[in-house]
């Protein structure tokens, strides 16, 4: 039976519960805590055996040494003070809390009306809170990969819809995080020429609290009570399953990315449960109205928002990310609604504490940084605002490129912006094309398959009447609604869909891939599928087009074969000094360059392409849009036209190079984008 022996005063660091010589140090962060105390559950973890106030207090941490217990005790908090909603205390010690500093949950969390009950109630949470499990920091088995060059192929996973349903995985590892070590999953990967995975939400989870009465469940785990301890379903073994993942798959050379959460907590708004931070210190870890303190900011739409400028809060962030990287190895971080992780009292800043402790902490600047750089808070989208060397998602990539395809007037010149880096985001901040990460589709929103299969959303099953999700997806269906069996339109969808994917691979910046839209994953119309877990969101890799996943690898091989695609510097179309060609013409169908008037209606145009080699050579390659319904006989004013080469022709399903020989006019296929190479 597990049973504490004393209680000594402790020491105020490191925060949270470490194991030590003779037993624990337990330190809590409760600047409005009258008493924190330490509750001890058994073996089980279903009877609570021990409640010990910690004993001694130094500046806004309580703290205390408890002996005899270590690795594997079960353990939970809890924290008495006032309870005065106005002014942003919810101190409340019936309500077990969970260790923000936790490393190991004995169980998933779930939420029930009692999470949320008030203080009066008395009611105590213990049966329904997970129990954190006490764990001894281990370094990681294998060394984070080098950061020598910008990422050529991020891909975008949620782990439990990835493996569920592959038939190679073990089905004990199926939807975990193990799962993502097998040799087939990792063949795949290279096949694709994945340089970096990203996974979605790895951190414990709970549902939001109007999901169960509809019987839905988060699926993509953007709603965290703690940042360090991973979510039980994806990880049994906690912490050790990542490392052992990060390790396989650093073997194969590709680095790890994690998506993580630090805008808001499940906690959610002012009616929300009480788990772990609002019931230690709500109004230091929330950020509040100043003049209402009990009142809660919701720059996230999740209900509440972390106070990222408080130091407590800077703190717990930047060592639940320290612990990632010196733990499991990580290579890196996607920090979700980033727009909040720069705000400060008086709005966005890039010069905000958490930014600038990110950036220049010594273990974490060694690591790759991607923002989403946007909330919904007053002027939350900042795009292009994010300091070096954070690399930012790029929703204007994004929409400009379906536009395009779509067929919207005045598309065509945005269309060569972003093909040729996104300066007019990115140069203005002296950043390199590689700040972009380019995308054609995300987890949120539209899959690619159905980004040209439905030009409306169709979120009914997530119970909110379609009103949830984007309306505005700049989608098209190519003739019908959803799913058809008509020949005509599906080979006119697969011919979108590779065009679309052609147009990724030849844009200059980073570039990601969301998990499955190589495969023709559908999720039905739905554009906000983060409360399907279930065959909505699950891969099927019964049902896949084994031959979108050969263009794509053929595409990413052209990718990484021509380095004048891949050039982190911006295009500047002037003619050097020597007489040599410029770095790029946009070309006219006729052959001359694009006028200002051409690009208002065009349809058609050529990138030509043009780098230095050092042998004194050029390389050459040009790429060709041509979106209309009909050929376009595109011409090159050149008089070596004719020795032209065709290395991408995305209206057929192979990726070859083939010999053009029809003098100096090329014949572009109706909606497809093709490159063109010669020596």
């Amino acid at each position: 039976m597990i049973k504490a022996a004393g209680v000594g005063a402790g020491a105020p660091e490191p925060l949270g519960v470490t194991v030590v010589e003779g037993g624990i140090n337990v330190a809590v962060f409760g600047r409005h805590a009258a008493r924190i105390v330490f509750c001890l559950f058994d073996e089980t973890g279903e009877k609570e055996v021990a409640r010990l106030p910690l004993p001694s207090r130094t500046g806004d941490v309580h703290h205390g040494y408890v002996s005899g217990i270590g690795c594997g005790a079960r353990y939970g908090l809890r924290a008495d003070g006032p309870f005065e909603p106005a002014r942003g205390h919810r101190y409340d010690p019936a309500k077990l809390l969970v260790d923000p500093y936790a490393k190991r949950l004995d169980r998933p969390f779930r939420y029930v009306p009692e999470l949320s009950a008030p203080r009066a109630a008395a009611i105590d949470t213990a049966p329904f809170v997970p129990r954190a499990t006490v764990v001894a920091d281990s370094p990681a088995p294998s060394r984070r990969l080098q950061r020598a060059a910008p990422p050529g192929l991020i891909y975008e996973i949620a782990v439990k819809a990835f493996t569920h349903r592959h038939p190679a995985v073990p089905a004990n590892l199926r939807g975990t995080l193990a799962g993502l070590a097998e040799a087939p999953v990792i063949e795949h990967f290279l096949k694709l020429g994945v340089t970096h995975i990203e996974l979605m939400p790895i951190a414990a989870w709970m549902d939001e609290r109007h999901l169960a009465p509809l019987g839905l469940t988060n699926a993509w785990g953007y709603n965290p009570i703690v940042f360090m301890a991973l979510d039980p379903r994806l990880a049994p073994n906690g912490e050790t399953d990542l490392a052992r993942a990060v390790t396989r798959l650093h073997e194969a050379g590709i680095a790890v990315i994690l998506d993580v959460v630090f805008n808001h907590t499940a906690e959610s708004d002012e009616a929300g449960p009480t788990v772990s931070l609002r019931g230690l210190d709500n109004a230091v870890y929330y950020r509040h109205f100043p003049d209402d303190p009990g009142r809660l900011v919701n720059d996230t739409g999740c209900g509440n928002t972390l106070a990222c400028d408080s130091a407590p809060v800077l703190r717990l962030i930047t060592d639940a990310m320290r612990h990632f990287v010196t733990t499991a190895a990580i290579d890196g971080f996607r920090f979700d609604l980033a727009t909040v992780l720069g705000r400060t009292q008086s709005g966005f800043s890039p010069e905000a504490p958490l930014l600038a402790a990110i950036a220049q902490d010594p273990i974490l600047r060694e690591t790759l940084f991607i923002a989403e750089p946007w909330d919904i808070g007053p002027a939350g989208y900042r795009l292009g605002e994010f300091p070096a060397p954070f690399l930012e998602w790029n929703d204007k990539y994004r929409d400009d490129v379906r536009r395009f395809w779509r067929g919207d007037a005045g598309a065509a010149g945005p269309l060569a912006t972003r093909l040729a880096g996104s300066s007019d985001i990115f140069q203005p901040r002296f950043r390199r094309p590689s700040a972009s990460v380019n995308f054609l589709a995300s987890h949120d929103g539209f899959t690619l398959a159905d980004l040209v299969s439905f030009a409306q959303k169709h979120n009914e099953a997530n119970g909110e009447a379609n009103r949830d999700g984007l309306t505005e997806n700049h989608s098209w269906n190519d003739g019908i609604e959803g799913g058809t069996d008509d020949r005509n339109i599906l080979e006119r969808r697969k011919r979108d869909v590779r065009a679309l994917l052609a147009t990724l691979f030849l844009s200059r910046g980073s570039l990601m891939l969301t998990a499955g839209d190589e495969l023709g994953r559908t999720q039905k119309g739905n554009n906000n599928a983060y409360c399907q877990d279930n065959d909505i969101t699950f891969i099927d890799w019964t049902a896949t087009d084994a031959g979108l996943a050969d263009f794509v690898a053929g595409v990413s091989a052209l990718r990484r074969r021509f380095a004048l695609v891949r050039q982190d510097d911006f295009l500047t179309g002037r003619s050097p000094e020597d007489g040599t060609p410029p770095d790029v013409r946009w070309l006219h169908a006729s052959g001359r360059q694009m006028r200002a008037e051409d690009w208002a209606g065009a349809d058609a145009f050529g990138m030509m392409l043009s780098s230095p080699r050092g042998d004194g050579t050029r390389d050459n390659l040009c790429v060709i849009v041509n979106r209309s319904t009909a050929p376009v006989r595109f011409m090159l004013a050149d008089d070596k036209s004719s020795e032209w080469a065709c290395v991408l022709d995305s209206s057929i399903d192979r990726v070859e190079t083939r010999k053009k020989n029809d003098g100096a006019f090329l014949l572009i296929a109706p909606r497809s984008i093709a490159a063109f190479t010669s020596d």
